[in-house]
């Protein structure tokens, strides 16, 4: 993208009441935002959507003199952008209507053709919350996914210090622009999430601090990722509106069940309950759910004494793939006698150890 059609695109952001889904419209017809700013009033209302409401100050020269002054900023304070037409733009944002015309960014981010997931939650998260999360990630961690968050309080810095911990990439996508830091007690984890990964906004460096900005950033969490999973909730809270988000833009979303008694698993048992979510107990759920597969171990000592090595529910498993060769989960699980979630954590446990690859068609058989 050249320098003035980044201004030109800038300048159309600021313009009041034109929003991201307008200004695409705008562009696909016209060809540019150089263009589209070219335009007489009547060439603009004939756009479809495009009102007197949304022209109100459309040439007011102040709406470029901002975005001159946004560019400078990013140019001398080592930020990266990328417009939605960018090859470098995030592929899963690209799909949904909403997307952010520019996103900004600050660290080492390298986002397409990569398994990632949104962890969400409340900001009050509990102790079972954060055990959760760390063995969540713990357990996910071998299949090198994203995380993505919020980088607030609670569930959102939880994961992100997770996901630093087992060396995996984490974007915190924040309601703000990049000049700041909110909460600023999270500043100290900047530099440590920023080398491995970095953040993300759509925000520019004069925004305020406001409410309605937080629920509009969780589009972009919900957007980047194939998976939202909702850690602790609320009936009401951010974490659901981006349970929403994705729901929209038709993405899985995995809810972790709490106790009916619980003011903070309400959320997650009503999205559960009202099928808008699956219901994650383990990182077993979401791979199976996904489809998501290892690469192929290569093979392991413990088929050498594998009974020394596993559990009666592996042995159980092992014997049932060793006289079939190759069967579907739900038979292994109906063969076993136990529930298909649990088989799917025993699975991913012995595709840990190298007992067992999985197949296309969720099939299984041993290594």
């Amino acid at each position: 993208m050249t320098e003035n059609e980044l201004i030109a695109l800038l300048t159309l952001q600021h313009i009041p009441h034109l929003g991201d889904g307008s200004i695409k419209k705008l562009i696909k017809i016209f060809g540019s935002a150089e263009e589209v700013l070219q335009q007489k009033k009547a060439s603009l209302l004939n756009v479809d959507g495009i009102g007197e409401h949304k022209l109100q100050s459309f040439w007011d020269e102040k709406h470029t003199a901002f975005a001159k002054a946004e560019l400078s900023h990013i140019q001398t304070h080592n930020i990266t952008y990328s417009c939605y037409t960018d090859a470098d733009y995030p592929q899963r944002l690209k799909h949904c209507i909403d997307g952010p015309v520019v996103l900004f960014q600050r660290g080492n981010i390298a986002i397409n053709n990569r398994k990632i997931i949104s962890i969400v939650g409340t900001r009050k998260i509990t102790t079972y919350g954060a055990a959760f999360i760390k063995k969540f990630i713990e357990e996910i961690a071998p299949f090198d996914p994203i995380i993505v968050s919020g980088f607030a309080y609670g569930v959102d810095i939880t994961a992100h210090k997770a996901a630093v911990a087992h060396n995996l990439q984490t974007i915190g996508v924040l309601a703000h622009g990049l000049n700041q830091m909110y909460p600023k007690v999270h500043s100290k984890y900047e530099k440590e999430v920023e080398a491995h990964g970095g953040f993300m906004t759509d925000f520019w460096t004069t925004d305020t601090f406001i409410h309605t900005n937080f629920l509009r950033r969780n589009r972009i969490i919900a957007g980047l990722s194939e998976a939202t999973i909702v850690i602790e909730s609320a009936a009401k809270g951010g974490s659901l509106v981006s349970a929403d988000f994705a729901n929209g833009y038709h993405r899985d979303v995995f809810a972790v069940p709490g106790r009916a008694d619980d003011a903070l698993s309400i959320g997650c048992n009503n999205l559960i309950k009202q099928n808008k979510a699956h219901m994650l107990t383990s990182a077993a759920d979401l791979a199976y759910i996904l489809n998501w597969t290892l690469k192929e171990n290569k093979p392991s000592p413990i088929q050498k004494k594998l009974f020394v090595e596993l559990d009666e529910e592996e042995k159980c498993v092992w014997r049932f793939l060793k006289e079939q060769g190759k069967e579907q989960l739900d038979l292994i699980a109906l063969h076993c006698k136990l529930p298909t979630y649990k088989i799917a954590s025993t699975l991913l446990t012995m595709e840990l150890k190298g007992v067992v690859r999985p197949l296309p068609g969720k099939l299984f058989e041993l290594v």
